[in-house]
């Protein structure tokens, strides 16, 4: 996700859930109303997505935009921006309008769950992480993305509609809490390194934002994947003091499981931890 300078520290954006859904839905709705869908193959998710295709039959991706990561063929996607859902649908995947905190799936529907760049974007995030664990079966792999250090909260962040970032140990309790173990995780966004960069963009979103939003589309994102790095996946949880956003490869464990994370990563498959 892309950074701007860090500002005086915020724990997390102020509003009501209705605000915050407004905000993302009016911005998303632009972005996708003008961008084209960019092939899950593309990202440097794609051969980890691959290497758990094999046990993942039944697969759902929530908010994916059209940056879906995984394929199209055969998962369903959940999205509240019907511009994306009518692009995604004219490519004949499987779509419906609806949001993370309400999935209108059944208990233990999917053997692959992928929510990523969206749970900071929630304002109760917890019923967001119950619904993701409840719609995962026992065993079922979860890929996970989100920001992290409320103190690293920048303009960009309210622009784009994030309501928070996660402290670190916050986050570990947050998915022990909602029975996910951490498999393998790795440094995660494309940001780029220079904050002027992403200074001057700030300015065009807020001052002309049709035309910033068409060059994202048609220049950045392409530059963006073009430099993108392979991702790199170390087993359990990476040290996230100076980790921006971070992707995380989980497993719906047993409550047992739970209190021991070592075990639990022994008992995931180990295509789970493959880079």
């Amino acid at each position: 996700m892309l950074q701007s300078r860090t500002m005086q520290p915020q724990a997390q954006r102020a509003g009501s859930a209705q605000d915050l859904r407004d905000t993302n839905r009016r911005f998303y709705d632009l972005l996708w109303s003008g961008a084209r869908l960019v092939e899950p193959e593309q990202f440097n998710t794609w051969p980890l997505v691959r290497s758990l295709l094999p046990e993942a039959a039944r697969r759902l991706e929530v908010a994916p935009g059209l940056r879906p990561r995984l394929p199209l063929e055969d998962t369903q996607f959940v999205d509240i921006s019907a511009p994306a859902l009518a692009k995604l649908r004219r490519r004949n995947a499987h779509v419906v309008l609806g949001e993370i905190t309400a999935l209108p799936f059944a208990d233990g529907a999917f053997d692959l769950v992928c929510a990523l760049d969206i749970i900071e974007h929630v304002d109760d995030d917890d019923a967001a992480f119950s619904e993701l664990s409840r719609v995962a079966k026992q065993g079922a792999t979860l890929l996970l993305s989100m920001p992290l250090h409320p103190s690293r909260w920048t303009p960009f962040d309210d622009l784009v509609g994030h309501k928070r970032r996660y402290e670190p140990q916050g986050l570990v309790a947050k998915l022990t809490q909602h029975q996910l173990a951490v498999a393998s995780s790795a440094v995660f966004g494309m940001q780029p390194r220079s904050s002027r960069l992403v200074d001057i963009g700030m300015w065009w979103l807020t001052h002309h934002r049709e035309r910033a939003m068409w060059w994202y589309n048609r220049a950045l994102m392409p530059l963006g994947l073009w430099f993108q790095k392979q991702l790199t996946l170390t087993p359990g949880m990476i040290a996230m003091e100076e980790v921006d956003e971070i992707l995380l490869v989980c497993v719906k464990s047993r409550t047992d499981l739970l209190a021991d994370p070592k075990r639990a990563s022994e008992e995931a498959p180990a295509k789970q931890i493959a880079g």
